[in-house]
């Protein structure tokens, strides 16, 4: 297989909402190319790029999928992405790794509330941005108002490259602005006719084609210069101002096309070769600390594994792009986070399920290899002469959790091994153990993205789990200040136990002032694992309690705390002082002290007006504005408290705060409710009291459960 130079490499990332036409556009542009003879089809189930058994059921991409073609001496890395918010996670590393990012825009909608999420990323990582509206020859594609809808969202950037001249039924004609010529194409599409520009649009396309030569020139003092001498710039120096202009977000050209009808794809796919920077024209990587990791032919050699995929027979795959210098097959690679030594055995560039063995990659490329050991995403692999780590990539946080049990005792170290492995492949499927709930929980995306798990572990490890309602992480705290003492006292032959306690406890916070008529001796503050504090305060005077059992009674009140007594939940935000007691010469000791303390702290705990804490998020909703008045209705139900509205391009941002427990399958309700147009994010923010009659309820579940148990 031909190798290419780092000029001649572009990576292009294909992104858009769901049914806007990516996998077509990426199975016409290897057709175009000659590197498949016959165009796949989604609903034949035979796409290069949606290979996965799962996508033929679905058929829907569920996975990134990297292929490759070879346009006019340029090699052009392409990665199909999914459509579906459920899985961002298969979006944001081809948007890290890629050179320009190619958004596919349905003619029939415009922009739709997935482009706006995947934008987050596009600005967060700076990348060039080329916008395409297909399907054009739909009956109900709009070429105006997609355009207008691009403009209203990304603004003045938005620079018109084509116009369709027919769109609808009949389309078969684009303006080129750049060009300045008029592409018909045949029924069948593929190769168009070239021809003059028709009088009746010479107007129109003459103003669209200044202004983008305004446009080109504004983004390089020289051009400018030359287009006042001129007043035009050649199609050399319009491209060359265009480059500088996507690579510094200051232009986002757009193209027509008709995917599925083979119109259009090869004149963007030559605007990539020709304008579109590679990795060595773009900005550069950033390390760990955020120092600049430049592109470097001649450097070290550097790569960064972005995806691992595990293929059945196959084992681990692991996609990578090199950073710097060349990696060889045979090479050996220091993993920076493992420090282990890495043997690339083989290099594939991969078009789907489909492995080509290459004998290098350089620069700016993109690859796989096989069978690295202690390799995952986001670790960078580098020689021994580099201390190069590349920044790794953040991935949103969870919006749905599971609790997850296997159908089978025997099972579940195998589920274990199974959610290792598809965590790997997607970083947004977080796995965890919570002590505090006693439940194994599985985090996610969206309802979606949780059965999608179900069906890997199901059809392709033969592993049938189950999902259970988890729990809610409450805690328990008091309101007013309480007194209890405690006896312990046991005798069973022969040395004794003996302890006796006495405690004021009382609401923490900060500021608290210290305790009248009481003599602090020592005080100590503990930050608790699960948030808030322990103060705790020894007031023994006279020696009463020899000051070695003092951190006896600290350690029973502590176990009492992960235990509280409305539900079981964890206490916090406690103020406890030992102020007396009484020991015995022979039979006091430290777990009966132990003891003493932890009843001690349970009846005064009791006697505190106890009372239950929830967690409440922060959610923010990104809505159209004619769906608002449902949205914020639902929220209303689930005692929501809304902190304020927002704007985003044409979408609102309504700011609440709901308790956790009110936002179980939240995502599916909201897509429901707005049939899929709207989205969320939720981060947790603060504790606050559970309203009394929910409290009473839940304490009356805890209660019935401990006697059923």
């Amino acid at each position: 297989m031909k190798i290419f130079d780092e000029k001649h490499i572009k990576n292009i990332v294909l992104l858009g909402s769901t049914k806007s036409g990516k996998t077509t556009l990426a199975e016409t542009m290897l057709f175009e190319a000659g590197l498949i003879s016959r165009r796949g089809r989604i609903e034949d189930k035979n796409t290069v790029s949606d290979y996965n058994e799962i996508e033929h059921e679905r058929q829907n991409s569920i996975y990134a999928t990297l292929l490759h073609t070879e346009w006019r001496n340029f090699k052009i890395n392409i990665i199909d992405t999914p459509g579906l918010d459920d899985f961002m996670g298969e979006v944001i590393a081809p948007v890290r790794v890629a050179d320009t990012a190619v958004f596919i825009i349905n003619a029939q909608h415009g922009v739709e509330v997935g482009t706006d999420l995947q934008w987050d990323y596009i600005e967060k990582f700076n990348k060039p941005t080329i916008f395409a509206i297909n399907q054009l020859d739909h009956s109900k594609a709009n070429f105006e108002e997609s355009l207008e809808s691009i403009k209203e969202h990304f603004g003045a950037a938005t620079t018109l490259m084509q116009y369709p001249l027919n769109p609808g039924e009949g389309f078969n004609t684009i303006i080129d602005l750049l060009k300045m010529i008029m592409y018909k194409f045949p029924p069948e599409g593929g190769k168009p006719e070239k021809l003059p520009i028709p009088d009746s649009e010479k107007e129109k396309a003459d103003q669209l084609h200044n202004e983008l030569v305004e446009k080109a020139a504004e983004n390089d003092e020289n051009l400018m210069e030359l287009y006042f001498e001129k007043g035009t710039l050649n199609e050399d120096e319009l491209r060359q101002g265009l480059k500088i202009g996507m690579r510094n977000h200051d232009v986002f050209p757009v193209f027509c096309l008709s995917a599925l009808k083979d119109m259009g794809s090869g004149r963007m796919m030559g605007f990539i070769d020709n304008v579109a920077p590679s990795s060595v024209d773009t900005k550069p990587e950033t390390d760990e600390k955020g120092n600049e990791v430049p592109f470097d032919p001649k450097g070290e050699p550097v790569a960064f594994v972005f995806k691992t995929h595990y293929e059945p027979n196959l084992g681990k795959m692991s996609f990578f792009k090199v950073i710097s210098g060349e990696i060889k097959a045979g090479t050996e690679l220091v993993n920076h986070q493992t420090g282990t030594t890495e043997r690339i055995s083989q290099i594939f560039i991969v078009d789907g399920h489909k492995r080509n063995p290459v004998e290098k990659l350089v620069t700016g490329d993109i690859g796989a290899t096989l069978k690295l050991k202690d390799t995952q995403t986001n670790h960078t692999l580098r020689s021994n002469k580099s201390k190069v780590a590349i920044n790794p990539i953040s991935f949103p946080e969870s919006r749905i959790r599971t609790a997850i049990e296997a159908k089978s005792k025997a099972d579940e170290e195998k589920m274990s091994e199974v959610l290792h492995k598809v965590h790997e492949e997607d970083q947004t499927v977080i796995l965890e153990y919570s002590a505090e709930l006693k439940q194994l929980i599985l985090s996610c995306q969206g309802e979606l993205h949780m059965n999608i798990v179900r069906w890997i572990m199901e059809n392709n490890y033969k592993l049938h789990v189950e999902f259970i309602k988890p729990k809610i992480p409450y805690r328990e705290t008091i309101q007013k200040l309480a007194e209890a003492s405690y006896r312990h006292k046991k005798q069973s032959g022969g040395a004794g136990q003996f302890g006796e306690v006495y405690i004021k406890i009382e609401p923490w916070y900060e500021g608290i002032p210290k305790p009248d008529g009481l003599s602090v001796r020592a005080t100590e503050e503990v930050d608790l694992p699960w948030g808030g504090k322990l103060v705790f305060l020894n007031c023994i005077v006279g020696g009463s309690i020899d000051a070695r059992f003092i951190p006896s009674i600290q350690k029973g009140i502590m176990e009492k705390m992960q235990e509280g007594p409305l539900t079981g939940s964890y206490v916090r935000d406690v103020r406890v002082i030992v102020y007396d007691g009484k020991m015995h010469a022979v039979d006091s000791n430290d777990i009966s002290f132990k003891i003493a303390g932890a009843q001690a702290f349970k009846q005064a705990f009791v006697n505190a007006s106890p009372k239950l804490l929830e967690p409440i998020n922060d959610l923010e909703v990104l809505v159209p504005e004619d769906l608002m008045g449902d949205v914020m209705t639902d929220l209303q139900t689930r005692r929501s408290v809304i902190m304020g509205m927002d704007t985003r391009g044409k979408y609102q941002v309504i700011k609440a705060r709901t308790p956790l427990a009110e936002l179980d399958r939240y995502t599916t309700s909201l897509r429901s409710i707005t049939q899929g147009k709207a989205n969320f994010t939720s981060r947790f923010a603060e504790y606050a009291p559970v309203p009394g009659d929910l409290q009473q309820q839940l304490i009356s579940e805890y209660q019935a459960d401990e006697v059923e148990s």
